[in-house]
Order: structure tokens, then sequence, then C-alpha cells
């Protein structure tokens, strides 16, 4: 049976570690990353610690056992990773609804990833909602970045209702910026 919850155990942080570590974009094969998408970030077991303590991450579980995570990332987070501030400085000069980004309550989605297994069966959305219904009584927005060449996950953003405030190059990739309004 699929349950979606939040993290609650170093275990749960672990198990994030090995599916994420099958998606990363550096493990696939490049006709795997334009068919099936891919994660970019490769976290640590310390970073992903310290984020579930500010705030739990979502998974999915079959059993005992994740198949899908959306990690959590309050903005007070930006200052533990130096390698994160530039994002999170370009969403403090992004604009929603004609405000300032920086006057809604918002937090980062930092990754989401949903087990090949386990793809096309509702996961994704299923992730975000949980999001929605845990965090939405915190937050007025929920924000991430996008690489513009992972096709599946900018099409599954846009379905669940995120939509792009932006598109930057970095010394990396070419990035969509999305929100999703909670209100």
């Amino acid at each position: 049976m699929l349950l979606a919850a939040t993290t609650s155990s170093q275990n749960d942080l672990i198990q994030i570690l090995e599916l994420q570590k099958k998606n990363l974009i550096r493990n696939i094969s490049s006709d795997e990353m334009k068919s099936e998408g891919f994660v970019t970030i490769n976290h640590s077991f310390e970073m992903l610690q310290q984020m579930h303590d500010m705030a739990p991450h979502i998974i999915i579980r079959d059993d005992n056992r994740i198949v899908a995570y959306a990690l959590t990332m309050l903005r007070e987070f930006s200052s533990l990773v130096p390698t994160l501030e530039p994002m999170f400085d370009k969403f403090e000069s992004l604009q929603w609804k004609n405000r300032p980004l920086n006057e809604y309550r918002y937090y980062v989605m930092g990754q989401i990833c949903v087990d090949k297994a386990y793809r096309g069966k509702g996961l994704f959305d299923a992730l975000y909602e949980k999001h929605k219904d845990v965090y939405s009584p915190q937050f007025d927005l929920l924000v991430t970045e996008i690489a513009t060449r992972n096709h599946r996950s900018n099409n599954a953003h846009k379905r669940v209702g995120f939509v792009t405030i932006n598109t930057f190059r970095d010394e990396t990739d070419e990035w969509n910026v999305v929100a999703w309004d909670f209100r």
C-alpha cells in the first residue's frame, strides 16, 4: 500500500539518498535523462538531516520502502549551504503577481524524485498534495527551480499547478523558477 507521509527517521533519509543516487544526472544515460528526467544535486546525509530538522521532507512509502520523495527546504537553510545562496538570492529578486516574492511566506522544494518502477502512477502529484496539506497553513507559496532541459519535470510541475516566474542561465544550466500558490 502506498502512503504519503513526512520523514521521521534516519532510515528515511538513507533511503532518500539511495533513490537519489539512482537518478542523479551523472548516473543515468542521456536517453534516460531525456525520457525519464533526472535529479541534479547529490545531498549529504548531514544536509538532509539539517533540512529535516527544520521541516520534514515529504515521502511516499510502499510498505517500508521509500519510493518517492520531495525535499523541504526552508529559506533559513540558505545560510547553511553556501552553494545554495545564489539560488535563494535569485528568488529574493523575483516577483509573484506584481509583488516581490519575499513579501510572501514561501519555502523551497529542494528536489523531487519518483522511483522508476512507480512512475506514471500519480505519485508526483501525491507528493505535492502532501506538501500542500502539511505546509499550506504556514506558507503562501512553494517555489523551486527546474533545469529547462528536464522536460518531464517541467511538464509535471505545470500539471500540478506551478507557474514559471523566471528563466535564467547560470554556470551549470538554464533554469525555470516556478511557483505554486497554496492560497
